[in-house]
């Protein structure tokens, strides 16, 4: 019989879906882990976590669960100013960790947890959860197998959940750019990772940074542009806008020399690609019109109606995959650091005016 891995979760879980997804996840692959433990505000907090949830031990501080030999993965959701503490001690106990998206409040941050993960040789697992996307995995072999032929351009527009009008108390770390939770790191981080997953790396961007807005109380952009040049040559452009606007949604072309692909979500108030189920659409060259590409519908790990937790249960079977063989299959920190180094790229092209190459 296989071990099973004992995950301790450091974050609240409050009803916004994201800790609550790993639950899930974990929960369905009962084979490979075992829920152990959680840490959050204090003990009366975890308390009451592990009451609601059914966790069999609360830990009266996150350094206690992170010390502890009972815990083998750390599983960190909390918000991003925090990542670099917990992680770095995960990291220095010994722990192999899962760590959500972004990894650090900036890419200083990032290569900090990057070397320290490297040097130390533990697991270090990234939500980047576009990268492990069936739908997209599918996209990317009909492109590799030249489907459209040789891509020309492509052109993505997205809608952040947050960044608008009002922002509640609970999303406070995204309304201070130092704080590391943007637009452009959370909504563009995972638009990057599903564009970099399907065609190339990003080799070269002009961005621009804007705070359309003159009634909001954030002090961090609320949109995003980005013209950027592909490793293959062909041009990217990436739109974010902030806020959630009345029939918003994400629209991902492809365009080719045999045809073009339109990528919409299938759920409509989930309208990411790291998350949602995704249509995809052919437009023959010299047709009008799109017709609807049937796409594999193999839901794995129990977890159809759990649109939320599907993506984050495939990077976890990757992970207990990873921990029995010594192999590095699921996203890791190296991926997290390549994804930074490009926001960071974004960010020096919109403060300098200037194209900026990508590492």
């Amino acid at each position: 019989m296989n071990r099973r891995f004992r995950v301790g979760i450091v974050g609240q879980i409050d009803g916004r879906g994201s800790t609550e997804a790993h639950i899930q996840a974990l929960r369905v692959l009962a084979d490979d882990f075992d829920i152990a433990g959680v840490a959050n505000a204090g003990q009366t907090s975890a308390q009451e976590t592990a009451a609601s949830f059914g966790i069999p031990r609360a830990f009266d501080s996150v350094a206690a669960l992170v010390a502890s030999d009972d815990i083998d993965v750390v599983m960190f959701t909390e918000h991003v100013p925090r990542h670099h503490e917990v992680v770095a001690a995960a990291i220095e106990a010994g722990k192999d960790i899962y760590c959500e998206w972004p990894l650090g409040s900036g890419l200083t941050e990032a290569s900090e947890l990057t070397r320290l993960a490297n040097e130390t040789g533990v697991l270090a697992v990234v939500g980047a959860r576009a990268i492990v996307s069936p739908e997209l995995d599918y996209i990317r072999r009909l492109v590799a197998d030249g489907f459209v032929g040789d891509v020309l351009s492509s052109t993505y527009l997205d809608t952040g959940f947050g960044w608008g009008d009002e922002a509640a108390h609970s999303d406070a770390c995204s309304m201070d750019s130092k704080d590391g939770a943007t637009l452009l790191s959370v909504n563009g981080g995972h638009a990057i990772a599903a564009i970099q997953r399907v065609l190339d790396p990003i080799q070269e961007v002009g961005g621009m940074l804007g705070r359309c807005r003159k009634t909001t109380r954030l002090n961090v952009s609320d949109h995003v542009m980005v013209n950027a040049i592909l490793e293959s040559g062909a041009p990217l452009s990436l739109q974010l806008r902030g806020g959630l606007e009345r029939d918003a949604r994400l629209l991902w072309e492809i365009n080719g020399t045999k045809g073009d692909l339109r990528i919409t979500a299938e759920v409509d108030d989930i309208n990411v690609a790291n998350i949602s189920r995704l249509r995809v659409e052919l437009g023959h060259k010299g047709r009008k019109g799109y017709d609807e590409i049937e796409l594999p519908r193999t839901h794995r790990f129990g977890v159809a109606k759990a649109i939320t937790a599907r993506n984050v249960a495939s990077i976890y079977r990757l992970m207990a995959n990873d921990l029995r063989n010594g192999t590095h299959t699921a996203p890791d920190f190296d991926d997290a650091l390549v994804l930074h180094m490009t926001i960071d790229a974004i960010e020096q092209s919109a403060m300098t005016g200037r194209r900026v190459r990508v590492p």
